[in-house]
């Protein structure tokens, strides 16, 4: 088999795991994609572990989310690309996330003795702040900060939630946020 495979090829093939959830065309659009995504996912991450589960990862949300695929939105191979591109932030995020955890434990015993219940009572007033700026943005941009930052979805989950295109979503995220900056001020990134 040949890596030129032609739109309509992919199409059938994401189709026909989307509606009869046909192995067969699962393995030929596996073939096409994983050294492709192998070889990107590779060059970003520098492990051939971690290549190799994006790769895993990302077939595999193929696979669940077929049926969301549309033709008349892009390419297959644009849609596939997006979703390994958001399984290696997230897998970059992770990477972060670890070793601030591990900073985190080391100065913990340090940072401890300097809270005081003044700083948790201001803490909490600022939250109060917060939720009452936040009523104040329309509901369509409310639902995507609490969405975003309160239930923690990413942006791709809020816009198949709210059934919304993903630039949608991250243009109210983006015009709340700076509604949100000016009411609560410039020191409150």
């Amino acid at each position: 088999m040949t890596n030129e495979i032609n739109h309509s090829q992919l199409c059938q093939w994401l189709n026909a795991i989307a509606l009869d959830r046909d192995k067969a065309a699962f393995t030929a659009l596996f073939r096409f994609f994983a050294p492709k995504i192998h070889a990107i996912a590779y060059g970003k991450l520098n492990s051939e572990a971690l290549a190799s589960e994006v790769v895993q990862d990302t077939m595999s949300k193929v696979w669940r989310k077929a049926h969301l695929f549309d033709d008349s939105k892009g390419a297959v191979t644009t849609w596939v690309y997006t979703i390994m591109r958001n399984v290696t932030f997230d897998f970059l995020r992770k990477m972060k996330a670890n070793k601030e955890d591990n900073l985190s434990d080391d100065i913990w015993p340090l940072a401890e003795p300097l809270s005081s219940e003044e700083e948790s009572f201001k803490d909490h007033l600022q939250n109060r702040n917060l939720q009452g700026v936040l009523a104040t943005l329309p509901e369509s941009q409310q639902q995507v900060v609490k969405g975003f930052y309160f239930l923690e979805m990413s942006q791709e989950q809020l816009a198949t939630h709210l059934n919304l295109p993903l630039g949608t979503i991250k243009s109210r995220l983006r015009l709340a946020l700076g509604k949100l900056k000016t009411k609560l001020g410039e020191n409150n990134d």
